[in-house]
């Protein structure tokens, strides 16, 4: 059987030798070179003809964002970013110019730390290479046209169920692809609505925040990481923390978030599933879901709750997703109302609720 080739970028010694064991761990894999720098990297990647490259951003002379440009345009090579907790934002750069995925390492790379995200690692390998993706064109959050409607009265951005319009939640899913399509489709939004959203992002504990606090620098949205007993409110935007799950619960008349530990059985965290079940029941017809690009099947049964319980349900198109996963799963269930391009479904968030 043909091996699957796969060069390792990174400037650290003990990082190469430790990531190529945990590649070749896997028997489909062979780790054919490594590059210590951004201008190896190209040479090796031209002499080489890989399958896949692991990139380190923080490099010597040319850095891993340069040599991800180049990877992604003129190669389209599928990259993993493998980058240490503390390069959170630099992360969700990488990822918004075209990197499929990240693993997160330990700040000390020398250290049998390291060894830690072999599971991670190996099991993002198998799955980018499974479904072979292949670049997508897509609007960058400064090229994306803005939804303008009329302007939204103060009053109707109470956080009350049930006033004037046809949604008052929008629960966004989301893994591989997902973080460079939240930024578009939050700062596609010229104002806030008087709606809600939630997102549950597939992401390692410690990512979000950032995450959140990069999506709130180009949105009128009020966005931030979820904490428990937040208010599920118009205007804001509750981003699942990492390694947990959102759950929801009405108090007083009004809807507050719960952040609770995910269970055994939860493979995707957080949790897509958990978070459209638990407000399917709290919103009924006034929630639409959305299923963004990702790997697996995640949100497929809690699509389905939403429908039952007579939400709406909208999917990102194949043609814009970076990997048609979690959409295709969805699509397949038979209750996807749309299945929308990326760059559209701002506006079908409009359309649906009413606010035009």
């Amino acid at each position: 059987m043909k091996k699957i080739r796969i060069v390792v970028v990174d400037d650290s010694a003990f990082s190469r030798r430790s990531i190529t064991r945990m590649l070749e761990g896997i028997d489909s894999v062979e780790v054919v070179g490594y590059a210590i720098n951004g201008e190896e990297g190209i040479q090796k990647v031209i002499a080489l003809k890989p399958d896949l490259v692991t990139l380190d951003l923080e490099m010597p002379k040319m850095d891993g964002f340069t040599l991800l440009r180049i990877l992604t345009t003129r190669f389209s090579l599928p990259v993993i970013v493998i980058s240490a907790l503390s390069g959170a934002d630099k992360v969700f750069k990488a990822l918004e110019l075209g990197a499929l995925d990240f693993v997160a390492k330990p700040s000390t790379t020398a250290s049998v730390d390291l060894l830690s995200i072999k599971e991670d690692l190996q099991k993002k390998v198998l799955q980018v290479l499974a479904l072979n993706p292949t670049g997508k064109t897509r609007l960058t959050p400064d090229t994306t046209t803005k939804v303008v409607t009329s302007s939204v009265s103060k009053e109707s951005e109470r956080a009350v169920i049930g006033i004037k319009h046809s949604i008052d939640l929008v629960a966004i899913g989301t893994s591989t692809g997902g973080p460079p399509a939240l930024q578009q489709i939050f700062s596609a939004f010229e104002q806030k609505y008087p709606f809600a959203v939630v997102v549950s992002q597939h992401m390692p504990a410690g990512f979000t925040r950032a995450f959140a606090d990069r999506l709130n620098r180009t949105s009128p949205f009020d966005i931030k990481e979820a904490e428990d007993g937040d208010l599920v409110l118009p205007g804001r935007a509750l981003i699942a923390p990492g390694g947990r799950n959102m759950i929801f619960e009405v108090c007083g008349g009004q809807v507050t978030a719960r952040i609770v530990a995910p269970s055994e059985s939860d493979r995707y965290i957080p949790s897509v599933d958990v978070m459209l079940q638990s407000c399917s029941g709290i919103y009924r017809k006034r929630v639409l879901a959305v299923i963004l690009t990702g790997m697996g099947n995640d949100g497929s049964k809690g699509i389905i709750s939403i429908k039952e319980h007579g939400g709406s349900v909208i999917a990102e198109s194949e043609k814009t997703s970076i990997v048609y996963g979690m959409p295709r799963e969805a699509v397949a269930t038979g209750v996807v109302d749309r299945s929308v391009p990326l760059e559209k479904i701002a506006s079908e968030i409009i359309i649906q609720g009413g606010f035009f």
